[in-house]
Order: C-alpha cells, then structure tokens, then sequence
C-alpha cells in the first residue's frame, strides 16, 4: 500500500464522536490491518456516537486495540454488550462461575491435560486423519453454523516478554488472489469440524446442561460481510475440514494452498504484544488469528478473558447459507 494511501487511511481513521468532551482517537497500527484506540475510558458508559464511531473503526480496520483499562469482567461484559448481545463463553466449554459470559485461558492449565489415547490409538488416529499446518491459526468457533461476529480478548495475567497474538485480513487475502481463483472460490463451501474426545482431550459436561460432543457445520469457502458487503475467505485453518465438491486430493491440495497463503502473508497481518489491561477487539467474520504465537517459547503464566457477541450465519456469493451437519447451532442471551 502506497504512503499516499497510507496517510489517507489514517485521516480517515480519527474521530471525534465521544463523550464527555474527550476527543477518541483511532491510529492504525499498520496499512491493511489493525488500529489503536487512544482518548476512551471503558470503565465508564459509553455514548450512541462513541460506539457507533468504535463499530466504523472495527470494519475498516478489522482489529482494534485498547491499553490501560483496567476493567472487571462485569464491565468487560457491558462494553461487549455495546457490539451486540453476549453469548455464553463458548459452545463447548464452560465460563466463569461468577460470570458465565467470559472464557478464561490460563496458559499453565493447558500444559496440564492429559491425552487419554494409548500410543497405538494415537498412532492410529494420526495414520487415519489429514491434518493441515494451520500452527494456531483459527477463526473462533466455525466448527458451529454461526460463529460469532465480534471477539473481546483482555489480559488479566501478561507475561512480560512473549504471548503476542497474531491476526490476518481475510478479506485482504482474498482480493490478493487472481480474479480466476476467486470465481472458483466463491461458488464453494467447506466442512469445518471438532470433536476433543476423538483426539483424547474430552471435556467436562456443560453447567447448564447443553451438548458439547462432536460438531460439524458447512459454511461457503467464500462469505460477504452482511454489513459491509465485501467478500472475504471463510478460511479458518484450525477447523477447516475438507471441500465437499471436490475429490479428496483436490480439497486437500486446495486448502492447503490458501492456508500457506494465510500464514504466509505478513504483510496481510498484525501482531499485538499484550501489556496488562489490554484488550483487543476484532471482527470475527473478517479475520483468523492466531495466539500465543510464541506459546512453546515462554514459560510464564498468561491469563486471558474473552467475551463474544451475535452469532452469525455466513451467506456466500452463490448464495449458499451455513449450515449445521452435527451438534447445535450457538446462540446469545436475551
């Protein structure tokens, strides 16, 4: 992206629709994706015109980021609530006791499960399965026919070096293919899949009783953005399962392809380094992330809260309108 644009880009970022006679500044981080909010207190309500103006600035710039607010998850639920309604922490797994809405991940309680396969079912279960190198690639929760819109992510516990988060512009990506590609894309839909217990790790019932097994859903490969109308890859790397109008080769090779494209552009991405009382909010129907990049690297703890809103199902340019093959659809309280 040329300089010119670049500074056109961030003119056209900066707004003055705040509250309290504070001027709310938007500096993108980089030229494609990602941008700083500067000059806004989410312990405090926020106005109609500051969330309006924070909503322009999360589909132009996809992933948005805020340092030093250090809010609780009660308030973390509030600013959420401004996007669209709150949904429970996650489809399969359970919330907080005390506030059900926000999923915590704790780095060191990971390194803490136990596969429960044998060798040889593990063995077994890598001869009789295709995986993809999508290292932590993931759109969250696609493996549902309506994934939520909008993610909230907030460091509770920030290592001092290490645990940086990654995202990349699937609607970048996908304009930066020939335009020959993209018509073959947009008239195909994909399979995306989890099921923990296949893979050793099955979890806990759910508090309130809901499933939590296997799930499937169908989703075009291509989507449009219900309300900017672009399109952009429905490419979610960590659940993505095959093509269903292809052979298995051609899916396999296909997928493969644009995944290594995902991963590869840099210059399609942004990477945020967590301080505490950071949060990042971005658009769940425009991007992949991926974090903590450097997970394997750094040994101090990395506590983290999220919160989603509107479950949304994705239409494609042919038309085609995910759908769910196995388990439930999500859905938002009321």
């Amino acid at each position: 992206m040329s300089q010119t644009i670049l500074t056109e880009v961030r003119e056209a970022s900066k707004s003055s629709a705040v509250g309290g006679g504070e001027e709310l500044t938007v500096i993108p981080t980089g030229p494609v994706i990602g941008a700083e909010v500067l000059g806004i207190d989410l312990k405090n309500p926020l106005d109609t015109a500051t969330i309006a103006g924070l909503r322009q600035a999360l589909l132009q710039h996809k992933v948005l980021f805020f340092r030093n607010q250090p809010i609780t998850d009660a308030e973390q639920v509030r600013f959420s609530r401004y996007f669209g309604q709150v949904t429970p922490a996650h489809p399969i797994k359970n919330g907080l006791v005390e506030q059900p809405e926000v999923m915590e991940n704790i780095k060191s309680l990971k390194a803490l499960r136990e596969n429960i396969l044998s060798d040889v079912e593990q063995q077994q279960l890598r001869a009789n399965s295709r995986h993809f190198r999508s290292r932590g690639w993931h759109t969250d929760i696609t493996f549902v026919a309506n994934p939520t819109s909008i993610s909230f992510l907030r460091g509770i516990e920030i290592p001092e070096f290490g645990g940086d988060t990654a995202w990349v512009d699937l609607e970048a990506l996908y304009n930066s293919l020939s335009d020959t590609l993209r018509g073959f894309l947009d008239g195909l839909s994909a399979v995306h899949g989890r099921d923990d217990a296949r893979i050793g790790f099955p979890l806990p019932p759910r508090r309130d009783g809901r499933y939590n097994g296997a799930f499937l859903a169908e989703h075009p490969l291509v989507r449009i953005h219900p309300e900017t109308g672009r399109r952009s890859l429905f490419l979610s790397p960590g659940f993505i399962r095959y093509i269903p109008a292809l052979r298995q080769g051609e899916s396999d090779t296909l997928l493969s392809f644009l995944i290594e494209e995902l991963a590869g552009r840099i210059d399609l991405q942004a990477r945020f380094h967590w301080t505490p009382h950071s949060l990042a909010v971005w658009d769940n129907r425009a991007t992949a992330h991926w974090g903590p990049v450097d997970d394997p690297y750094f040994s101090n703890e990395r506590i983290v809260h999220r919160t989603t809103v509107d479950p949304d199902v994705a239409h494609g340019p042919g038309g085609f309108q995910s759908r769910q093959i196995l388990g439930e659809p999500f859905y938002a309280h009321h």
